[in-house]
């Protein structure tokens, strides 16, 4: 039997910058920068985003310093 999979922290950011290959460095409110991949639902749907954009960052509790991109608030 596997163990339940541990849930992401979800935090509120901007994108500072743009890098290749569909990452995108997020800066959060407290200063800490994550390095971040769009979520597939988002690739799915073809949701552009830009730098300066305020997105919802999940964060994995075992790697603060990366994360998925999960929304783009408008």
């Amino acid at each position: 039997m596997t163990p339940p999979k541990e849930e992401g922290i979800e935090l509120e950011g901007q994108v500072t910058e743009v890098l290749p290959g569909g990452m995108f460095r997020v800066e959060l409110p407290n200063n800490h920068v994550v390095l971040a991949t769009l979520a597939g639902k988002l690739r799915r749907r073809r949701i552009r985003v830009v730098l300066g954009d305020s997105v919802k960052v999940e964060v994995s509790p075992y790697d603060p310093t990366r994360g998925r991109i999960v929304w783009r608030v408008r």
